[in-house]
């Protein structure tokens, strides 16, 4: 298969999340423009959530792996969550993999490999690795996504929502 547009990645990387949401039982909804915010996630009051709370979710689909740190999205804190959707294209599951981190999870594995100390970061508040260290992906590893582990970091950011 030769080079897939940028626009097709995206739009297959948004299915797959939004088919680990919803088999997850978490409702989702799509904003009308983007304007920093891809996906909003949420669940409908029930017994885990006493009101209504919606998480907004920033999505980094790639056909190979990505992990990227960006300043500009300091202004969606506490609860904005940096999904990185790994291996789109693939159709080996190895290859594919999803990952959620608020964007103080983020700065911490930023810190821990050192790309903090790095003038893309320190001069453009940015930085981006596209070929994922054995260490970034340890680093990772707590935060790869399954039905389980998506209510969980769902339901603990609504309740941190809820308290704020």
């Amino acid at each position: 298969m030769g080079k897939v547009d940028t626009q097709i990645i995206e739009i297959m990387g948004r299915n797959r999340l939004a088919n680990e949401l919803l088999a997850a039982g978490i409702e989702i909804a799509l904003p009308m423009r983007d304007r920093g915010i891809d996906l909003i996630a949420y669940i409908d009051i029930d017994g885990e959530i006493p009101q209504f709370t919606a998480i907004p979710i920033q999505m980094k689909a790639s056909s190979g792996s990505n992990f990227t740190i960006n300043q500009k999205y300091q202004k969606f804190l506490p609860n904005l969550v940096i999904v990185f959707v790994w291996g789109v294209m693939s159709e080996n599951k190895e290859d594919q993999a999803t990952y959620a981190l608020t964007q103080e999870e983020s700065l911490i594995i930023a810190e821990a490999m050192g790309y903090a100390q790095t003038p893309s970061w320190l001069e453009h508040g940015l930085y981006t690795s596209t070929r994922p260290s054995q260490k970034l992906l340890e680093l990772m590893k707590p935060y790869q996504m399954d039905s389980t582990a998506w209510r969980r970091k769902i339901i603990r950011l609504s309740r941190t929502a809820i308290s704020d």
